[in-house]
């Protein structure tokens, strides 16, 4: 689950750097976004994804031992201990997700400021109004904006809270709990809920706003 988090994080950023080399960069537009490239970023962003990942198998332990059967995970103590595990805590959460949320909010401000003034040359030149809405390319824009800012805010609203608890956690070392009502063991439950969740919201963003996905998927079902 550690590596698909990375991936999924890091493809979200992929998308975002796609939208703004073919909004913003017309001119590299035509060697960048390209089926290739495509399939070079996800090869890369999935390899070193895992590569990443790997110390995240190794840091559990039995949680409950019933009948010399382990029972549930948790981490062992070195997790909150050992000055290596800290420190690939804090580097782990710096790749996925500090870096991430800055380089995304970084390029979504150019790429909006570049279609809203793009947009207000083009109703000059045109000399439409700004509500008029017959225009098919400011139309496409605005669609953009739209899902450049429904993947990332759903990006940042559901890695929020693990972003939070993180600081918190490790601020005021308040890892453990005593049962599972606990509000610290509730709050990391809840958390790794949403950051599991942000894997699949993409896509069903991009069935409610891509016509063309919606199509594609459609055809991939009646002709697999």
């Amino acid at each position: 689950v550690w590596a698909v988090t990375h991936m999924s994080v890091w493809f979200t950023v992929a998308f975002t750097f796609d939208r703004l080399v073919a909004i913003c960069w017309v001119k590299l537009q035509t060697s960048y976004c390209s089926e290739r490239t495509a399939a070079v970023v996800v090869g890369v962003i999935s390899s070193l994804s895992c590569f990443i990942s790997i110390p995240w198998y190794f840091i559990f332990e039995p949680s409950e031992i019933l009948n010399n059967v382990p029972w549930y995970c948790q981490y062992k103590e070195a997790y909150y201990t050992s000055a290596t595990w800290i420190v690939y805590h804090w580097f782990d959460t710096i790749i996925t997700p500090f870096v991430p949320f800055f380089l995304i909010l970084l390029m979504n401000v150019v790429t909006v400021r570049h279609i809203l003034a793009a947009n207000r040359f083009r109703r000059n030149l045109l000399h439409q109004k700004s509500n008029s809405g017959n225009d098919a390319e400011m139309e496409n824009r605005r669609k953009s904006i739209i899902l450049l800012f429904a993947i990332s805010g759903s990006f940042i609203v559901l890695w929020l809270m693990y972003v939070l608890n993180f600081i918190f956690s490790r601020t005021l070392s308040s890892y453990f709990y005593l049962s599972y009502k606990d509000a610290v063991y509730i709050v990391q439950q809840v958390t790794d809920m949403l950051k599991v969740l942000s894997c699949c919201t993409n896509t069903v963003i991009y069935a409610l706003t891509q016509s063309k996905f919606r199509k594609d998927v459609k055809y991939l079902v009646i002709y697999p």
